[in-house]
């Protein structure tokens, strides 16, 4: 397993894998950067780095999460939710066949092992509420604005 540590908008994002594709992805306040990156997680990092840019929508790399298969489950439809779009939990949990599993999809949805690729920050409340985030409500805000950005009409 590989680890590298990149600079991010929003702290320093950890990054672990190998050669079966990347497994962690996650954010923490700060910490030391690294000076090489190990050849199975290049493009990882220059995926992300794009992404920073405002220059990728969606990832193309090979994930390797680890987790249950209800999880995984969930994880998979968070990869359906378009860039620049959100979801509540309740239509996460009609979409996955049972509204009742709402808590489960909720708390599969709060272990999602690959930040910001399998995008659990486009799961708001059901009233539009920004609700639960592991990485903090203030980064689940600058995501969501980061993908979707006001665009300020012209008045002249």
């Amino acid at each position: 397993m590989q680890t590298v540590f990149i600079n991010t908008p929003l702290g320093t994002a950890k990054i672990e894998g190998d050669t079966n594709g990347v497994s962690v992805i996650s954010i923490r306040e700060e910490g030391e950067i690294s000076t090489k990156i190990p050849t199975e997680l290049k493009e990882v990092v220059l995926q992300l780095q794009e992404y920073f840019a405002g220059k990728r929508t969606q990832f193309n790399f090979e994930m390797n999460p680890k987790g249950t298969d209800f999880q995984k489950k969930v994880w998979k439809a968070l990869l359906e939710i378009p860039y620049g779009k959100t979801t509540s939990y309740l239509e996460l949990s009609k979409k996955l066949g049972d509204v009742k599993a709402i808590r489960a999809v909720a708390s599969a949805n709060g272990k999602n092992p690959l930040w910001i690729v399998v995008p659990c920050h486009r799961v708001i409340g059901t009233d539009g509420s920004l609700t639960g985030y592991a990485g903090g409500l203030w980064r689940k805000k600058w995501l969501l604005e980061h993908e979707n950005p006001v665009k300020q009409e012209s008045l002249f």
